[in-house]
């Protein structure tokens, strides 16, 4: 005999998605971010995460236009582009990581700065991008001196890095003063791939109008 768990993905889908729900406190969002939220807390199994989130007003709704145009969405590390379920974006959006160009690992020892935050060189399209930042800090802190520079306004930047060093400071800077952009954010040191990555999934959903 085998032990006794729900095995139907379908089931298993549902069910997860109602205890968030019941048990997450999402009063006072949009519907949009509402989804959002509700994918977050399902990405990292922490209702709590909630207490930490912070995002600019008309965010997710940003976030939202900018995928039905077709935007550039850059992420910092692999693992966030393979978080993202491509085949849900809408029409000719394109997603993008460049931590494994050679011309990043160049130029961050050139630097002295990380890969990660090389890479963001070469994030060619800021204007009215998708930035998503669930690994390195320094990748945060180089797309907010990018911008200082003249490169180009994300129409949304998910920032939720994780970590002990950093992680907390460049959220920080990001909620403080977004360049401009909208943003979207969970404060101090949780984040991950996984949930910078849902907040994409979350918009992907809604542009092409799936559940």
């Amino acid at each position: 005999m085998g032990l006794d768990y729900i095995r139907d993905p379908a089931e298993i889908y549902r069910l997860s998605f109602e205890t968030v729900e019941a048990e997450a406190d999402l009063a006072g969002m949009s519907e949009a971010m509402r989804r959002i939220a509700v994918r977050l807390v399902h990405a990292c199994g922490m209702v709590d995460v909630l207490d930490d989130l912070a995002y600019s007003p008309g965010a997710a709704e940003a976030g939202l236009e900018a995928l039905r145009n077709h935007c550039a969405v850059y992420c910092d590390v692999e693992m966030v582009k393979a978080g993202i379920i491509e085949r849900n974006l809408p029409g000719a959006a394109r997603l993008v990581c460049m931590l494994n160009d050679r011309r990043a690992g160049h130029s961050g020892r050139v630097e002295g700065n990380t890969r990660s935050a090389a890479a963001v060189d070469y994030w060619d399209e800021l204007e009215g991008s998708v930035c998503v930042i669930g690994n390195a800090p320094t990748a945060l802190f180089r797309l907010l001196e990018r911008m200082d520079e003249g490169a180009g306004t994300p129409a949304l930047i998910v920032g939720i890095p994780v970590g002990f060093i950093g992680a907390v400071e460049s959220k920080a800077e990001l909620a403080r003063d977004p360049r401009g952009a909208q943003f979207i954010t969970v404060h101090g040191r949780r984040g991950g791939s996984a949930m910078a990555s849902s907040v994409v999934n979350a918009l992907a959903f809604l542009a092409t109008g799936r559940s």
